[in-house]
């Protein structure tokens, strides 16, 4: 059980910035820093292909609107992440059956990604955009820091990631009302765009007749 804690912090890690916690580990083990991270994580391509990710959501992450689609897109992929991260790790110490692992690190994941997903719709309710700047750098320097402090001290990081994500979810209620009234009104430009573009297409539909003249 004692890779249980890593497992835990980098699942909730993983539900926030999945692109990260892997580059992270990767990069810890490539350089010798530590002897936790497994093999598959550090080859060249998977830092590579980590590397361009973490910048492609570093980008959308700080877009208002682009944040919320790019973490419906990822509602899949980070807890698959988080499960996968899991079970690698437990692998690699061998104290944690990888399913279990895999188990711990996914919901993990899954739970913290709904806390960061509902905590931006939130957000996205205020006019300007410099709180999802703000709000996105604090995520990456988060899951930077105790993704680095859970390698060397796992038990303590996995504390603090699970207050976090007990905060969070707390956060996560009381914003319910404010993420449901985003919803309805993205609904309603839904439903305007398409009437819009129904009526721009009635107008731009040549009139119908029979072709006969009448004198």
């Amino acid at each position: 059980m004692s890779v249980l804690p890593l497992v835990f912090t980098s699942g909730w890690a993983s539900g926030i910035n999945a692109y990260a916690v892997v580059l992270l580990f990767g990069v810890f083990g490539a350089t010798g820093l530590t002897d936790e991270v497994p093999e598959s994580l550090q080859r060249t391509d998977v830092l590579v292909a980590a590397g361009v990710l973490f910048l492609c959501e570093a980008v959308a992450d700080k877009i208002p609107y682009v944040d919320s689609i790019w973490d419906s897109v990822h509602t899949v992929i980070r807890p698959i992440a988080g499960a996968v991260v899991g079970a690698l790790l437990a692998g690699q110490n061998g104290s944690l059956p990888e399913l279990a692992a895999g188990a711990v690190g996914g919901s993990t994941a899954l739970l913290s990604h709904f806390v960061k997903a509902g905590t931006r719709m939130a957000v996205n309710t205020t006019p300007e955009p410099f709180s999802n700047v703000a709000l996105s750098l604090a995520e990456d320097l988060g899951v930077a820091a105790i993704v680095t402090f859970a390698l060397f001290h796992p038990v303590a990081a996995a504390s603090i990631a699970g207050v976090l994500l007990i905060g969070g979810l707390v956060i996560l209620v009381f914003l319910a009302q404010r993420i449901r009234r985003f919803l309805r009104r993205r609904s309603l430009r839904r439903e305007e765009r398409q009437l819009a573009d129904a009526e721009a297409r009635a107008r731009a539909r040549p009139p119908s007749g029979d072709g006969s003249e009448h004198f």
